[in-house]
């Protein structure tokens, strides 16, 4: 063995240089020894610099297994004295309605025994009287006969006209009545367990405030919660903590943690001087993905605004009506860009925001569907307001209408949005299952789909005037006339080609195609404009062209496929090619 072949990766003789490795390059075996070797203690040294990180990682989840426990034997320690302190109250509440019963009897028995005894004492008198008076009458002499009608006739006046208490003074009525349905429920549902499955390195964080803001101006970021296969926590009470340090370490600023019970967080502060800060974010100790960030703050005198920032400026109220008419304000760009070539050509600066959080007019809480009009209008449905706000195309406010109910013309819970070809607004109203149209000023017209909707989310119009409702809880798209008369509809719970799991929005695209979104099969789905089935693309990931659990979804004037890919906190524009199946897809993400 005093031969290498480089081709085979093996050492070999002369003879077999000669014979089956012929064509082969090989070299002496000794020239390799050494090179081998150093390869080998490199792939060596690479694998036993991990062993601080894993040491390190296994202190972590041994210390987290540690906790865990203690928090379980904290929590049936607390389970149990509370059970104990229920116990002792019950056993108390039990001898004090004893006691209290026997003293009640006690008192009630008095009463009645008071009575007895005058009621006897009265028969005994009568008795006697009316015994001895017989006896004189029956064996008396006359002089004794007298007598006893002297006597005993006055004694038998007073015995007649005396008052016995013949009603009875007291009743016999003492029950306990113990409610014990509510209790047993309270007991039954007594205790909530409250843990989630977040964990750091998965979850993220969003929004310019993780890197920029305005000193005095109050900023929010927003932490999506997911758990360890990065899927998304649904559930809230996580515990997040927030802490921005200035770069010598000293905490200068107070954060707030708002829970939004969904899984999602709002972290927001306010920076009170400009410079660079670390601003932390900490899901039980340990850091989000991309934690801790770098962050600058400036004073609002530093950014530079352009002329047509200024012509956005919010308008003074006018002298008619209270309201405000609120023009959306323009993203001071000179803080946020650059000069640097963007990698992605699609990525651009905000044009501007329409909105914030509340419940008035402008104001938005947990917006849902969003749509546009031929005549340059912007629908937006506000599902927990219980109504559609409309604005202008810069982002004026124009129209609010919808109030809370179960009623036709009435709201619970609007999700999808479109306006059709004659201006009309058509709405998936997901708690009323049905789908509500109005006209262009927020007159009630029609409903359709009751009876047959169980959970509408998405609509859209296609070219035929038909509406098309996705279904979220039923899994399936209906296919609509105006009218209302069901056209057809397909879909299934599933994860095949024709079936869905969780099926959020619905768009038409220029083909009139019907393209939909679906969630739990991180996914977008598109079928022609009687249901068939055409294609399919997506799957789940973070990557270019992967999903994860997507929802809202537009289709602009070139065909472009627009997907809010919400997992994982993006928009992704989508340029599907089919040449002939398979087809070919190019994402870009903003």
């Amino acid at each position: 063995m005093e031969f290498y072949c480089e081709s085979c990766e093996t050492a070999m003789c002369l003879e077999c240089t000669e014979g089956e490795h012929r064509e082969h390059v090989t070299v002496p075996l000794r020239d390799v020894l050494e090179q081998q070797k150093a390869a080998l203690k490199a792939q060596l040294d690479a694998i036993r610099n991990r062993l601080p990180q894993l040491r390190a990682a296994i202190e972590l989840v041994g210390e987290i297994s540690k906790q865990l426990t203690d928090r379980k034997n904290e929590a049936v320690t607390e389970i149990s004295s509370t059970f104990e302190e229920l116990e002792r109250a019950l056993h108390l509440r039990k001898t004090t309605l004893i006691t209290d019963l026997e003293n009640i009897c006690c008192t009630k028995q008095k009463v009645l025994q008071a009575q007895l005894s005058s009621l006897l004492q009265g028969k005994d008198n009568i008795q006697s009287c009316s015994s001895f008076t017989e006896q004189a009458l029956s064996h008396g002499s006359a002089t004794e006969v007298l007598l006893v009608q002297k006597q005993m006739g006055e004694r038998v006046s007073a015995l007649a006209r005396h008052t016995y208490p013949e009603q009875p003074h007291e009743n016999s009525h003492l029950d306990c009545q113990v409610e014990t349905e509510g209790l047993r429920c309270s007991i039954q549902n007594l205790g909530v367990l409250i843990t989630t499955g977040a964990v750091g390195h998965t979850s993220v964080a969003t929004g310019e405030g993780l890197r920029h803001t305005l000193v005095g101006q109050h900023t929010t970021v927003t932490v999506t919660t997911k758990d360890k296969d990065s899927e998304l926590v649904k559930t809230g009470n996580a515990a997040l903590r927030a802490e921005i340090v200035s770069m010598d370490g000293a905490v200068t600023t107070e954060t707030e943690v708002v829970d939004n019970k969904n899984g999602t967080y709002e972290v927001g502060y306010t920076m009170r001087s400009e410079g660079e800060f670390s601003f932390s974010l900490l899901l039980y100790d340990q850091p989000v993905r991309g934690s801790p960030f770098r962050l600058r703050a400036v004073k609002p005198s530093d950014v530079l605004q352009s002329p047509d920032d200024v012509k956005r400026r919010v308008k003074s109220p006018s002298g008619t009506g209270g309201h405000i008419r609120q023009k959306a304000v323009r993203r001071p760009s000179s803080m946020y860009s650059t000069t640097k070539k963007k990698e992605n050509p699609i990525e651009d600066e905000l044009i501007y925001r329409v909105g914030t959080r509340g419940r008035d007019k402008a104001e938005f809480t947990n917006l849902q569907g969003i749509s546009t009009s031929s005549n340059g209008r912007i629908v937006v449905a506000d599902s927990n307001n219980q109504c559609i706000q409309v604005f202008s195309n810069d982002g004026a406010f124009k129209l609010r209408f919808g109030v809370r109910g179960r009623s036709p013309g009435q709201l619970q819970r609007p999700t999808g949005v479109t306006v059709d070809m004659n201006g009309d607004i058509i709405v998936a109203d997901y708690d009323n299952r049905w789908v509500s149209i109005f006209s262009s000023d927020g007159k009630f017209k029609s409903k359709i789909g009751a009876g047959r909707l169980m959970g509408p989310k998405g609509v859209a119009v296609d070219r035929n005037g038909h509406i098309i409702t996705v279904d979220n809880k039923a899994c399936c798209v209906f296919i609509f006339q105006a009218n209302g008369k069901l056209v057809t509809k397909f879909g299934a719970r599933g994860t095949s080609d024709r079936q869905f799991t969780g099926p959020h929005f619905v768009a038409i695209n220029n083909k009139n195609e019907i393209v939909v979104t679906d969630f739990h099969n991180h996914s977008v789905k598109v079928y022609s404009a009687d249901g068939e089935f055409l294609f399919k693309f997506g799957s789940h990931g973070e990557g270019n062209g992967q999903f994860n659990a997507p929802t809202g979804v537009a289709v602009d004037a070139n065909g472009n496929i627009i997907v809010a890919d919400w997992g994982n906190s993006r928009i992704q524009v989508t340029l599907v090619i089919i040449f002939c199946l398979p087809f070919c897809v190019r994402s870009k993400v903003m």
